[in-house]
């Protein structure tokens, strides 16, 4: 199985100067918990990713006002990528290794194309799968 028939295409993204507000709001209205972040335009070169957990860490917890900034103040840089024809097996793989819950989808030129999830491990993997993959990037890391 191929990441292109489990990904979730065309997902919701932003650009780094996109409020922290509206990066809720999308999380509202697409009903997800992270939005990727793109620099180019239309070559929509995946930058970063923003959580609800970063808005929450990097903004609230450290008593930031989220009204005041935008993704590219708390995204998380250096993202991990796949691309469509990445196996199902492979991305997970990636998954566990670098304990990530998601990781976005290119395409041969480099631009946002999907998002694959656990939640979609869970929808289309094997039970045991599934669990191997919750399991590994739920470990707590070393300090």
């Amino acid at each position: 199985m191929k990441v292109r028939e489990i990904m979730t295409e065309n997902p919701a993204h932003a650009m780094p100067d996109t409020s922290l507000q509206e990066i809720a709001k999308m999380m509202v209205e697409n009903d997800c918990g992270c939005i990727p972040i793109i620099e180019g335009g239309d070559a929509k070169t995946p930058v970063g990713m923003i959580t609800d957990r970063d808005i929450v860490v990097r903004s609230v917890a450290e008593n930031k006002n989220p009204l005041d900034l935008q993704a590219g103040d708390i995204m998380t840089g250096g993202i991990v990528t796949v691309t469509p024809e990445t196996s199902v097996e492979e991305c997970c793989n990636l998954m566990e290794t670098k304990q990530i819950r998601r990781v976005a989808v290119v395409d041969k030129n480099g631009a946002l194309c999907g998002m694959v999830a656990q939640a979609d491990i869970a929808i289309n993997a094997s039970n045991d799968k599934t669990a191997e993959v919750v399991q590994e990037v739920s470990k707590a890391t070393a300090n």
